[in-house]
């Protein structure tokens, strides 16, 4: 009963105060507007008393709005514009709601910094009209418009057209109302000269050697009249473009090899939607060897590289100045191919001291040729200590060559001998391996002559005992 009385007395009172302290103190520093309530990733505001009037913002040097991934806003009906600068900040955001509210606008490049929004809702607002270009850079899964008094017009046939091509069967009821204040569902909505606009793009051969130039042409038609552009990605060679009425063409000079395999397009948009042609670039250029390098051991031994060309290059390997001849102890693997990049290994299978040496790749096209070479060092000479000497491969392949059951006869040095130092080493280990086993034998028969004696003497020994307690009988008489 004390224990009860002591926290709900002074005590509890102090514990309540200091919990509404930390309350305040967190609420200061994320500065969170009236009406609102703010957490490190999320702002709600759905008190409708007194409300807010604009977008809710954090104040500068409060908690980083970057963070901010969630905005809820709710019942707020004096808000009815979101501006260009309103959202801006919230690089982070996620998903955005605002529901039952009073929004009437939204400016064109509201969302422009916003690449990350995935969920919109504006459900029951008074939104009369909504352009495609606050949208048309966010890649959502998620808008939703029920609710807004549209005005039927060409400006929101983008929306119907958007339902239209979703790829989801859940569609949303919406209306518009349409010149006698009717609500016309807009799944049915007719507007005269309203519709998706068309691009052609007519190019030559895009298969072009590194350097040359190129032109593309594009024309576009639709009503209403689309604007035309060009969509050049990440495009590394110098690129201009002249734009005249429904005609443009783009021009890429010196091109790069960098570009091969990358995709241009021409894109004719206006308000219902927009439309594009697409061709990708092709560049033939020489093999460059980007990439080799000393050994490495995995599962098997591995010289890695890289070659980059168009078309695809030839691949041939030297061995200490002589054609490599593959086999299944020695070849090349390519593991990764990007598009005109190929990444691999000149696989051995278990080299020894006889494959160290200097290994030399050349890649070939019509183009041209590019050759690298590296020094391979897979083990010392048996017995004898190689240390770090560098050039210790070279005096082993100067002096022995490379032997067939080593990688299987990947050289055309047919005409190589083993050396004689092998033989009488391998000579003196067979000896070694004899006297041990002579050895062994002497000891072991030693071992049983002992055993055999021991055993004798103690039959002997029994005997003699035996005669000796019998003559020790006394006799009667």
């Amino acid at each position: 009963m004390s224990s009860w009385t002591r926290w709900h007395g002074p005590a509890m009172a102090r514990l309540w105060g200091f919990c509404w302290l930390v309350v305040g103190f967190w609420r200061a520093a994320l500065a969170c507007p009236t009406s609102c309530k703010c957490s490190t990733s999320r702002i709600w505001c759905s008190d409708p008393s007194p409300g807010i009037v604009a977008f809710p913002r954090l104040e500068p040097n409060s908690a980083d709005p970057e963070n901010i991934t969630e905005i809820y806003i709710a019942n707020q009906k004096r808000l009815e514009i979101i501006n260009e600068d309103d959202v801006e900040a919230y690089a982070g955001l996620k998903n955005l709601t605002i529901v039952d509210s009073g929004l009437k606008f939204v400016a064109h490049k509201a969302f422009l910094k916003n690449s990350n929004l995935q969920h919109i809702n504006f459900t029951r607002n008074k939104l009369t009209s909504l352009s495609r270009k606050h949208f048309r850079h966010l890649d959502l899964s998620e808008l939703i418009l029920v609710g807004n008094p549209f005005t039927c017009s060409c400006d929101i046939m983008w929306i119907k057209t958007l339902q239209e091509t979703k790829s989801s069967p859940e569609t949303q009821d919406l209306y518009c109302l349409n010149e006698s204040s009717k609500n016309i569902p807009l799944a049915n909505l007719q507007i005269p000269n309203c519709g998706l606009p068309s691009a052609n793009l007519a190019a030559p051969n895009l298969t072009v050697e590194e350097g040359k130039s190129i032109t593309l042409s594009c024309s576009v038609e639709g009503d209403p009249v689309p604007n035309l552009y060009w969509d050049v990605g990440n495009l590394v060679s110098k690129h201009m473009n002249e734009t005249s009425h429904m005609q443009g063409s783009l021009r890429i000079t010196n091109i790069s090899s960098d570009d091969s395999g990358k995709q241009i397009s021409c894109v004719a948009e206006n308000l219902v939607g927009e439309d594009q042609d697409s061709v990708n670039l092709t560049v033939h250029f020489a093999p460059t060897i980007t990439f080799l390098e000393s050994p490495t051991s995995d599962h098997h031994w591995c010289i890695p590289f890289t070659v980059k060309g168009n078309p695809k290059p030839a691949l041939q390997w030297f061995y200490n100045g002589a054609i490599l001849n593959e086999s299944k102890y020695i070849c090349t693997k390519i593991h990764v191919t990007n598009h005109t990049e190929y990444h691999g290994c000149l696989q051995l299978d278990n080299p020894t001291h006889m494959n160290n040496g200097d290994y030399k790749l050349v890649a070939k096209n019509e183009y041209g040729k590019d050759e690298k070479q590296i020094s391979a060092h897979f083990m010392g000479w048996p017995g004898i200590d190689d240390g770090a000497n560098p050039n210790y491969p070279d005096v082993i392949y100067e002096d022995y060559g490379t032997a067939a059951n080593d990688i299987g006869d990947t050289t055309n040095r047919s005409n190589e001998i083993p050396s004689t130092d092998v033989a009488d080493k391998s000579g003196r280990e067979h000896l070694s391996v004899y006297a041990v086993v002579v050895i062994a034998s002497v000891v072991g028969f030693c071992l049983l002559v002992m055993l055999f004696l021991l055993k004798l003497a103690r039959h002997s020994k029994f005997g003699m005992k035996g005669f000796v307690l019998f003559h020790k009988i006394p006799l009667d008489g």
